[in-house]
């Protein structure tokens, strides 16, 4: 997938400076009202790194100090060990109702079919039933969780075009179960066109979704999770996920580029609900690709959490190598490697997630 490729916490990423190439954004800075939209937020908030960054770098090599009890080094061990110690093996409240989530970012290589599968299977592990569907034409999602989505495969391209029920696609993920998938397979490519002539074109997947969850109550089963992962596009593809869903999961590298389309990306949201589904909200944003050594990213991280206090998580997602290997072996990072700090990082955020539900579950028997 190589949405996560880049070096390991521990080393140091070619002594690039990551802040010198970013430019002024003064044509997105907007005037700040009593009660901004979301949209505004993120422009202030990339207003706000653009000035703060300029004549940033990353720290020299000289300025690290020898391995020791405090470094950098030795707290990301001790941290890690925490996470591993309080939540690996544990059971996580599920959710009453379903939540269906769409995971979106228009800009590619921000984490996001990474972000999916991962949480996906963190929440798995964890007792709750998942069903992730592969809205990209790559398939990534459906390779990173071990599923067959070559040509032949009933795909979600049946189901969006010729109308197949979603339980002829849905296959089980063969690492962790509780975990299933309606995978992507390349002819998708074309559903972007072909879907422009058929009937209520977005709201195709929402009523494959609803007839499916419907399906499973029948047998007395019910899906606790539903994540779309969305191609890093806003077209047809993405307006039937953000159709479908309730709720917007938005992944943001720790980078300029990826907070400036994140306003973009609200606005189009914005439109969805006002249009389509009023009850489509973004509920939840993860820093990926976290690299501390660099004020950029402590810059981004708190910006976002600024502008975005209830919906950012606190946990977030450090570069990581073995998250980058993982799909080369057709599985999650849960999986490949359950101790390494990107897997800890998504277990997590998923606990997190699991957090809302139980406070949630709480409201609704009071």
């Amino acid at each position: 997938m190589g949405e996560f490729d880049g070096p390991d916490a521990g080393s140091v990423p070619n002594g690039e400076d990551v802040v010198g190439e970013t430019q002024p954004v003064a044509d997105l800075d907007v005037s700040r009202e009593t009660h901004p939209s979301e949209s505004e937020r993120a422009a202030d908030a990339l207003a706000k790194v653009s000035r703060d960054a300029k004549g940033e770098e990353l720290q020299d090599l000289a300025d690290i100090p020898a391995a020791g009890a405090d470094t950098p080094l030795a707290q990301a061990v001790a941290e890690d060990t925490r996470k591993r110690l309080t939540l690996a093996g544990r059971e996580l409240p599920r959710p009453a109702e379903t939540r269906i989530m769409t995971v979106a970012n228009q800009k590619g290589g921000v984490g996001k079919t990474t972000t999916a599968v991962n949480i996906a299977a963190a929440l798995a592990q964890a007792g709750a039933t998942v069903l992730v569907v592969d809205l990209d034409p790559q398939g990534n999602a459906s390779t990173a969780l071990g599923i067959e989505h070559h040509t032949e495969v009933p795909s979600i391209y049946d189901v969006l075009v010729d109308g197949d029920p979603m339980s002829k696609v849905v296959q089980a993920c063969p690492d962790v179960p509780g975990l299933y998938c309606a995978p992507a397979t390349i002819d998708l490519a074309g559903a972007e066109i072909e879907l422009v002539s058929l009937v209520a074109r977005e709201t195709r997947l929402k009523k494959a979704i609803t007839a499916y969850r419907a399906e499973l109550a029948e047998h007395g089963e019910n899906l606790d999770y539903v994540f779309v992962d969305c191609p890093p596009s806003l077209g047809l593809l993405t307006v039937n996920a953000f159709v479908a869903a309730s709720e917007v999961f938005i992944p943001i590298q720790c980078e300029y580029y990826a907070l400036e389309g994140l306003s973009a990306l609200l606005k189009n949201i914005e439109l969805i609900k006002n249009h389509l589904n009023p009850t489509l909200h973004v509920s939840t944003i993860l820093l990926t690709m976290y690299d501390g050594r660099t004020r950029l990213a402590a810059q981004v991280v708190e910006e976002v959490r600024h502008h975005f206090p209830d919906q950012t998580l606190k946990a977030t997602v450090p570069r990581s190598v073995r998250i980058s290997e993982a799909p080369s072996h057709g599985q999650t990072v849960m999986t490949y490697d359950p101790n390494s700090s990107g897997a800890l990082s998504y277990l997590e955020a998923a606990s997190e997630m699991a957090a809302q539900n139980a406070a949630e579950n709480s409201e609704d028997r009071s």
